[in-house]
């Protein structure tokens, strides 16, 4: 798991160039905190990505905890960078304008942690009901968990709207179990 070195990166450039259609002044404290951390340690990284993603083996048999906390803001290339913070923005906008910025941030950091501890058990299961122990080397980063939280929480916080994905109109409480099935089709790992 290694970043691609020595090329543009036109999903940050893309991801500045919506920040800014949006406007600095339209993005809530918070929310700007996240995308800015983000996009920092992305051109920052306090260590390789194979030092901070989470697994069984890594968080649970090694007891590795802090990767709990450096996987979600750590992305494997540029682009996974600028959906997990498209998203972020939108996502962001609308639940901190309707909870605060305080409880916002509070929300992120349990979410943060939770994400990691929820890939963890449910790889160990994966283990244990598979009879497979190559779950345990699973290794994951970004903010994925975190947007999928968030898009329930919007989704409690916002009945009733309808979403588009992949062109399909869907009911917004079921969207995310779309997007996240589509995803995986997409992207998987």
């Amino acid at each position: 798991m290694q970043r691609r070195q020595g090329r543009v990166n036109a999903g940050l450039l893309l991801l500045l160039y919506q920040i800014s259609q949006v406007g600095f002044q339209n993005i809530p404290s918070a929310t700007l905190g996240v995308l800015v951390l983000n996009i920092f340690l992305f051109l920052n990284p306090l260590k390789p990505l194979s030092e901070v993603c989470i697994s069984v083996n890594e968080g649970f048999h090694r007891r590795d905890w802090q990767r709990l906390l450096l996987s979600p803001v750590h992305h494997a290339d540029d682009w996974h960078l600028y959906y997990n913070m498209v998203s972020m923005l939108w996502k962001g906008i609308m639940l901190e304008r309707k909870l605060g910025s305080t409880w916002f941030a509070y929300i992120i950091v349990v979410f943060s942690v939770l994400v990691g501890v929820v890939y963890v058990a449910l790889e160990y299961m994966l283990v244990k009901i598979l009879n497979d122990p190559s779950y345990e080397m699973n290794c994951a980063v970004g903010f994925s968990g975190v947007l999928f939280a968030l898009k329930v929480l919007n989704n409690y916080y916002n009945p009733g709207r309808v979403s588009s994905v992949l062109s399909f109109r869907i009911p917004s409480k079921y969207a995310c179990w779309v997007e996240l099935v589509a995803i995986h089709f997409i992207s998987p790992g």
